[in-house]
């Protein structure tokens, strides 16, 4: 079949994003629909490490983008383009609002983010069945070994699962990839049961672990 139809409301939620891309199988850009009501982001606060340049479309509802210091009101019909390296968030201004936003780096075939790729595994983690979605982790990470994302998300799980050693040493190599998910460890609640170990702080970077720095 050359074409598909589907109303947003049709395709699975996950939380407030509808996984558009994901839902169609569309693989030359990025392109999700974030849904949210008056308060709620809409648009989650980040930059894109990857280099993608995107475009959010409000599609319905109103929404508050923060950009560059300052507030962009943005009601039905605006058009939000934001490059690569500008830290963005949207908060629902009305009730309903809905934001597409697509997305693709200049010059390079598109590839699915760490965390689109988690989405499998994110509603058995939502549903607190550690196990499976530890599975489908490690399933998505032999797929796909270059996302650091991945792993970051592994270990968080198996931090709650109760598998100690198999979450630090994730968490390891995911921080050795990507050096900002030593700073999102300190504050991530999924890391809660390790928080004391000597061997999450010496990673994390808040003590020494066995007389050497972290």
């Amino acid at each position: 079949m050359s074409y598909r139809v589907a109303r947003p409301d049709e395709i699975p939620k996950l939380r407030n994003l509808v996984p558009v891309r994901h839902h169609f199988g569309i693989q030359a850009f990025g392109v999700n629909l974030w849904t949210a009501e008056p308060g709620e982001e809409v648009v989650p606060e980040h930059v894109e490490e990857e280099g993608d340049e995107e475009l959010y479309i409000v599609l319905a509802g109103r929404a508050t983008f923060t950009l560059g210091g300052g507030d962009v009101d943005a009601p039905t019909g605006t058009l939000v383009y934001v490059s690569p390296e500008e830290k963005r968030k949207a908060v629902a201004a009305e009730a309903g609002t809905r934001v597409l936003a697509l997305g693709a780096t200049p010059g390079k075939a598109f590839e699915a983010s760490g965390w689109e790729l988690w989405l499998p595994a994110r509603e058995a983690y939502d549903a607190k069945d550690y196990e499976r979605a530890i599975d489908l982790s490690k399933q998505q990470i032999a797929e796909h070994p270059d996302y650091p994302g991945l792993l970051y998300n592994l270990a968080c799980v198996e931090s709650l699962a109760g598998r100690t050693d198999d979450a630090l040493e994730h968490l390891r190599q995911a921080i050795e990839a990507r050096e900002s998910s030593r700073e999102f460890a300190r504050g991530d609640e999924d890391f809660a049961p390790l928080r004391d170990d000597p061997r999450f702080l010496a990673i994390t970077g808040q003590a020494e672990a066995g007389g050497a720095g972290a």
